[in-house]
């Protein structure tokens, strides 16, 4: 038993629904079933998760992805998925007056409210791991123990569904020229995930 098997941690289920909605614009209904499949996550081609889903099935959905379409594959659909879930965010979770808020503010009061907010609803996105912050000249965004790192190397940085949701969700509430690096990452054997977020 890996290390993953035994995490109880949940996440939400924008992470399968994204996913599977970004599987079958790139490569239909067929090929999207199949991996779903191999990661057992068949049961959701049918019915779609409604609650927060066990964090394990988000990895495995990712390893399989890895070990299919190869990793510069995996990290193409996944950042689309993390685009897609910033805006089913800023559609239905984020209400529309404190958008308001979050853009009349000055870019860097707007990035210590907004990651506040995210702050405090990372559970939601971290599983069971630690997510932390630091607002300075640049935006730092960690992730301790990051769920979907767990027990996978790789020579690059694979969190590109976190990438991608925190780079559209600032572009669009905090400055519309953010973009987000990643730094660090456990994947490659660092002590966490590291984003650095900076805009000009």
């Amino acid at each position: 038993m890996g290390a993953v098997d035994g995490v109880a941690g949940r996440i939400g289920p924008n992470a399968i629904i994204r996913v599977l909605e970004t599987l079958r614009e790139a490569f239909g209904q067929d090929v999207t079933a199949g991996l779903f499949v191999q990661a057992r996550l068949g049961h959701y081609l049918d019915q779609l998760p409604e609650k927060m889903v066990n964090e394990t099935e988000v990895w495995r959905l990712h390893q399989v992805l890895r070990e299919q379409l190869g990793q510069p594959t995996c990290a193409d659909i996944t950042w689309k998925a993390g685009l897609k879930t910033a805006d089913y965010l800023l559609a239905n979770r984020i209400p529309k007056a404190a958008q308001v808020v979050f853009k009349a503010l000055p870019a860097a009061a707007s990035a210590r409210l907004l990651l506040k907010t995210i702050g405090g609803h990372s559970w939601t996105f971290a599983g069971s791991g630690q997510f932390s912050y630091e607002v300075g000249q640049t935006v730092v965004l960690t992730i301790r123990n990051n769920p979907l790192c767990r027990d996978v190397r790789t020579d690059v940085p694979v969190c590109d569904f976190y990438s991608a949701t925190f780079e559209r969700l600032f572009q669009v509430l905090v400055h519309p020229n953010t973009q987000v690096e990643e730094t660090a990452c456990e994947a490659k054997g660092d002590d966490v995930c590291r984003f650095e977020l900076r805009w000009k």
